[in-house]
């Protein structure tokens, strides 16, 4: 018997954590995130209640975020798997379950700005519940100011269905502008514009949130020197790429050491450039590593007290936005659309960087030190389990730590010494 009582004990003792039971699945307590008085005041500031009727505004966000979740591919994906679930689904704070045309209609009238908003309201909320969200925990190293990388990255569209985002001859595409904090990997700041506009002409509103002391990074699309004197006057220090036709004099050489070959005070020289921004500027070229190659590389930035190493080292984590439009692109539903109206794209792009915020605290409160791709999957894999999330990624691919043997203080001694 007493053997029996030890065996039930050790079987709880080995149980994981990660099967503990929730009373609810797993898209409501994602889902519940989001506070219940949000989403019905959005829809009253943008006027989305007023159009709508049986399938309410909170029915619709929980029915893009589950497209998000499950990547699915078309309308009746959505509403077909949906209705298996209505039961289920009806428990999310009375959240039903569209038709294909509802679904389509309410992507084509209800406006976008809806989801725009409540994306940062959302992240604005979390943010207030969890200072440490916001802030973020991840640090680059030598730098304790705020670091923002800027970026876009191009959506495919299809052609055929889509002319009003037609952006060369047989593509169609829209483009997602964004300002990511490097301390957090957060959005702070995004557009979502025609694939034809130049990055240049949104470079004034993307940084236009930047305080003084704060650093911006971004590459040779972004460089427009009237923008760049605005930040400069405004105190905030930026880090890009210089384009090859710049046009310069050197007024100062700096010292070269280690893989960097060059360290110049510049001022411009154009007749327009150089009266657009007129002060100096800084040029450094440093020996980088590029795709297994080392290439010379030149930099460009308006702070004067930083080393030449720094400069270059502030470039290269321009790369996290990269991996961060990437993931998303892989992970998210960005490549097949629930619409073909430019409304339904939006609605599809907001609600999917919606989905990110909220994954991404995920991340905070389990302190997940995964990939956001195996998050992602692990999530969609248990959608429709009542397993506490949390705790599930907390422990999750993790082993148990090691056995270690405890002797008695006898064991110390040895006979006959």
């Amino acid at each position: 018997m007493c053997l029996k009582l030890l065996h039930k004990e050790q079987m709880k003792k080995q149980t994981k954590p990660s099967q503990r039971v929730h009373k609810f699945e797993v898209l409501r307590q994602i889902c519940n995130l989001i506070p219940p008085f949000l989403v019905s005041k959005v829809a009253r500031q943008t006027g989305v209640d007023k159009k709508a009727r049986t399938f309410t505004p909170w029915s619709h966000v929980v029915t893009m975020l589950y497209a998000q979740l499950t990547h699915a591919i078309g309308l009746n994906d959505v509403c077909d798997a949906l209705k298996l679930f209505s039961g289920a689904l009806s428990a999310i704070r009375g959240a039903g379950g569209p038709s294909s045309n509802a679904l389509s209609h309410a992507n084509q009238v209800r406006d976008a700005r809806m989801a725009e908003q409540l994306l940062w309201e959302q992240l604005d909320h979390l943010e207030r519940l969890s200072p440490g969200f916001g802030t973020g925990t991840r640090r680059i190293p030598r730098f304790k100011r705020r670091l923002h990388a800027v970026d876009s990255t191009v959506i495919t569209l299809v052609a055929n269905c889509m002319s009003w985002a037609k952006h060369r001859r047989r593509k169609a595409a829209t483009k997602l502008h964004m300002r990511l904090d490097l301390q957090s990997l957060l959005p702070a700041f995004a557009i979502v514009d025609l694939a034809p506009h130049h990055d240049n002409t949104r470079a004034a509103a993307m940084c236009a949130g930047l305080k003084a002391g704060e650093i911006a990074i971004f590459d040779r699309a972004f460089v427009a020197f009237a923008h760049l004197w605005h930040l400069t006057q405004r105190g905030v220090f930026w880090v890009s790429r210089p384009k090859d036709n710049l046009d310069y004099r050197v007024v100062k050489r700096g010292g070269v050491k280690g893989p960097i070959v060059r360290d110049d005070w510049i001022r411009l020289r154009g007749p327009k450039s150089k009266e657009l921004y007129p002060q100096v500027l800084r040029r450094v070229v440093a020996r980088v590593e590029l795709r297994g190659k080392e290439v010379e590389m030149a930099f460009l930035t308006n702070n004067l007290d930083w080393s030449a190493q720094s400069v270059a080292d502030l470039y290269r984590c321009r790369w996290d936005i990269e991996k961060f439009f990437r993931q998303i692109k892989q992970t998210l539903q960005l490549a097949d659309f629930l619409g073909n109206s430019a409304n339904a794209v939006h609605w599809q792009i907001w609600t999917a960087l919606l989905l990110y915020v909220l994954l991404q605290y995920l991340v905070f409160l389990s302190r997940w030190a995964q990939s956001f791709t195996r998050l992602w999957a692990l999530c969609r894999s248990s959608l429709w389990r009542k397993i506490d999330l949390v705790d599930l990624l907390r422990c999750y691919g993790t082993a148990d730590p090691p056995l270690h043997f405890v002797g008695r203080p006898e064991q110390a001694y040895f006979a006959g010494f």
